[in-house]
């Protein structure tokens, strides 16, 4: 019997567009990446658990737009570094694969 509980969900967007604007807690960032990316319900909510999710999924052209980063507090922005480092490895591992922060 199928099980959706494993499954990703089809990405639909292209440029896939993370809008941070307006988050206060990391838990919504990762929601949104979860969201956007259509991670499994197992996504662990933490930097590692999205590369282990985003790592090899890409085999086609694929940008990522994020806005609303700047807006951040400090402390929100400073744990999104780890976000973006995710991105940059991705990037190198897989240059189909692309992003641009746009605020």
């Amino acid at each position: 019997m199928f099980n959706g509980y494993n499954a990703f969900k089809r990405i639909n967007e292209n440029p896939i567009i993370i809008d941070l604007t307006g988050c206060k807690y990391l838990g919504e960032i990762h929601a949104i990446l979860k969201e956007k990316f259509g991670l499994p319900e197992y996504y662990g909510e933490n930097w590692d658990a999205l590369w282990d999710c985003l790592d090899g999924l890409f085999d086609y052209k694929i940008s990522v737009n994020i806005k609303g980063l700047n807006s951040l507090n400090k402390e929100l922005r400073e744990n999104c570094k780890k976000m973006i480092e995710v991105f940059d490895d991705l990037k190198t591992k897989t240059p189909e694969f692309t992003y641009e922060i746009i605020s």
